[in-house]
């Protein structure tokens, strides 16, 4: 898994409007994270407040997402007014995205965390997944509480993630992924079975069960979404995967920082296990190998894919 990047969940029991509004103000942080404290409004989506990680103040800046399908946040961290080094990534998913038709109410929050290497320091890359779970489970809580629970709800599914670098340029990337007619290229577990054209087309699984794949392509912010919705017609089942390709360039800060990070989001049901579809996680995770590999083949880097599957600065910075 991609070393550079942290990803944390949770069903939260509340409506999709209630939690985007509780994160577009970033006043809130005061009450959910690790003493992220909110000392100075310097405009109207930005503040001057203490970090957890750190052990000096930094600047919180908010952009708001919103595609249609369902809404989000990234929020901006960095030492000097405009100049961040940090994004998260935020994407609040109404149950009936995932299942849809579904009954359950509430909404599923994930949050993405990327860390610049040249920049970090060691307590945060140690301690980012112990803050940020813990953080999640706070945000949780003050949510649920206000809608007048008294006890964590549990959601019908979890959210499990696949994040790989990929050294080729994002629009590259994006031309690629984008069409569905190169998925017979990656995704060893589906062959083609009738018409493919760049957005659709029917497939046989590993049991030769019929699928058929929808992509839809979106811009959000300075990267992409590509949503892949594999339909099982014969047995009314749909398996969603939005995936998120962000230039390391904006993800980390640093415009020297070349290729992307692909991060592909999954659902998988607490109750039960599935029986189409992927089927584990390693599926999705075999499927980014082969993105990784041959966008980098056509791209020239052939060195890039024994370095493993993290971003790697070819410069040094000194660290903050």
């Amino acid at each position: 898994m991609e070393e550079n990047t942290f990803a944390t969940s949770a069903y939260i029991a509340t409506d999709t409007d209630t939690a985007f509004d509780y994160l577009c103000s970033l006043k809130n942080l005061d009450e959910w994270t690790l003493f992220s404290n909110m000392i100075e409004q310097v405009d109207e989506d930005t503040w001057l407040g203490t970090a957890s990680g750190y052990q000096h103040n930094l600047y919180y800046h908010v952009k708001r997402i919103d595609n249609g399908l369902f809404k989000g946040i990234e929020w901006h961290c960095g030492i000097k007014y405009k100049e961040y080094f940090q994004v998260y990534p935020v994407m609040l998913f109404p149950p009936d995205y995932i299942e849809p038709g579904t009954d359950e109410s509430g909404v599923y929050f994930h949050w993405l965390s990327f860390v610049d290497p040249k920049r970090r320091v060691p307590m945060i890359m140690q301690g980012i997944e112990t803050v940020h779970t813990s953080e999640c489970r706070s945000l949780k809580a003050i949510l649920e509480r206000n809608a007048g629970r008294t006890e964590a709800a549990v959601g019908r599914y979890k959210i499990v993630t696949d994040t790989i670098f990929v050294d080729a340029p994002i629009e590259m990337g994006y031309e690629y992924l984008s069409d569905l007619r190169t998925m017979d290229e990656w995704a060893h577990l589906l062959r083609p079975a009738g018409e493919i054209n760049s957005s659709s087309g029917e497939f046989l699984d590993e049991y030769n069960q019929k699928v058929q794949v929808e992509l839809r392509s979106h811009t959000l912010s300075k990267y992409y979404l590509i949503e892949q919705d594999l339909y099982y017609p014969d047995h009314n089942f749909i398996q969603r995967c939005p995936t998120i390709i962000i230039p390391c360039s904006y993800a980390f800060g640093d415009p020297e920082a070349e290729g992307f990070i692909q991060h592909r989001i999954t659902f998988w049901p607490v109750d039960k296990p599935l029986r189409h579809g992927k089927l584990q996680i390693q599926d999705f995770g075999a499927e980014s190998m082969n993105i990784k590999r041959f966008l980098e083949g056509k791209a020239g880097n052939l060195e890039s894919f024994a370095q493993g599957m993290s971003y790697k600065p070819k410069k040094a910075l000194a660290k903050v």
